[in-house]
């Protein structure tokens, strides 16, 4: 049995290893593969993930470049032709099935603990350079959308899909799961009536923007505190018709509240929730950054702009990967207390995946390999 005291190693303990072995059965993933199984592409992407990896042929680099290692990490020889093919091939559902099996179990565990579940929901639009028909939005743009559902208290995502960048935020909501009773927040992308109607009925409160243009028939004017952000408060409808004559499903009362930011900008934040107090409200809406600021983490630190395949079923794969990497450093960090500050320890764990060290000791000057390397760049170089 290889050795399992790597950190590379002590990361994937935490992959839900029966799932996806269900999953590579149930999808055929290793039927007729000879050289680089399922299990083996993706330990090899998450590595791709954690050293900072720009190409197929950086990652065939790191790898061989520490060959011993390799075999403590449990990490397999990934030649990039080899890998570029299974990338391009495997059923992207063993990798999805991943990351729900992964969120599902984080769920069970969290449910009692966070109590009430508070959803922000967004796209993010990441560049490609190939301007394949798929991904194509312009004569020379391309492009796809990563539309997430976010859970802000346990700060994780809990659902993604992936499509075309031309493709509306509204349609790809469709296919989000509703949890009964949630709360969910978002952005004019999610404009629709029917949608706020579905959740109305599911028993969930949504908060949302109100268009500058939209109406309000108000049936009643309440009270706002003085000297703060809210400066209006009323409880109305929304206009009974739509546009074609078609009557408009959201027939529930809604409230209107009107937040002055701090840049002075005043918007209109609308939800379904008639009772709560109005700066619970507007600080719900507010929530909608933590968000972005996920996706410019996911960006920045795992760098998933930087794409090794550019067919539809690579990119897809990809990102799925991206975030079941998230998903195993959160899980990692959260079982140690050496380092408190998440983007600190994930730097530390790609500075550190092949050395053999408790990520609990991951620590400048307190390693037993001597110190980390200075960048990712010099990984190479350190195992050669």
């Amino acid at each position: 049995m290889p050795h399992q005291n790597t950190v590379f190693r002590q990361l994937t303990k935490f992959l839900p290893w029966g799932a996806v072995d269900q999953l590579i059965a149930d999808t055929r993933a290793d039927k007729g593969v000879r050289k680089l199984d399922t299990k083996s592409q993706l330990l090899a992407m998450i590595f791709a993930q954690l050293s900072g990896a720009k190409s197929l042929r950086d990652i065939e680099t790191l790898l061989e470049s520490h060959a011993a290692r390799r075999y403590h990490a449990g990490l397999p020889h990934a030649p990039h032709s080899t890998l570029g093919d299974a990338n391009a091939k495997r059923p992207v559902e063993v990798f999805t099935g991943t990351f729900a099996a992964m969120v599902a179990a984080l769920e069970r565990k969290d449910r009692k603990k966070l109590g009430e579940s508070v959803y922000l929901i967004d796209s993010t639009v990441i560049r490609l350079n190939d301007l394949s028909e798929w991904s194509r939005f312009s004569a020379d743009l391309a492009g796809v959308k990563a539309h997430i559902v976010y859970d802000a208290s346990a700060g994780r995502p809990t659902f993604f899909a992936v499509t075309p960048a031309r493709v509306n935020d509204i349609k790809a909501a469709w296919k989000m799961p509703i949890d009964p009773g949630a709360t969910y927040v978002f952005d004019l992308g999610y404009y629709h009536y029917r949608y706020w109607a579905s959740l109305n009925e599911a028993g969930c409160r949504f908060v949302t923007r109100l268009k500058t243009n939209t109406a309000l028939h108000d049936i009643k004017v309440l009270d706002v505190p003085e000297g703060g952000n809210v400066l209006s408060d009323r409880i109305g409808f929304l206009p009974e018709r739509l546009a074609g004559d078609r009557r408009n499903p959201m027939r529930d009362a809604v409230r209107e509240i009107v937040v002055k930011l701090e840049t002075g900008k005043e918007i209109r934040v609308v939800s379904n929730d008639l009772d709560s107090p109005a700066n619970e409200i507007a600080d719900l809406y507010k929530r909608r950054w933590t968000i972005e600021l996920f996706f410019r983490w996911v960006k920045q630190t795992l760098k998933i702009g930087h794409f090794f395949g550019t067919s539809e079923n690579a990119v897809r794969i990809q990102i799925a990967v991206a975030l079941i990497t998230f998903l195993l450093i959160k899980l990692a960090h959260a079982d140690q207390t050496a380092i408190g500050e998440l983007t600190r320890f994930a730097r530390m764990l790609s500075a550190n995946l092949m050395h053999r060290r408790p990520i609990e000791r991951l620590r400048p000057g307190g390693a037993d390999d001597g110190p980390p390397p200075k960048s990712n760049r010099q990984l190479a170089l350190l195992w050669a």
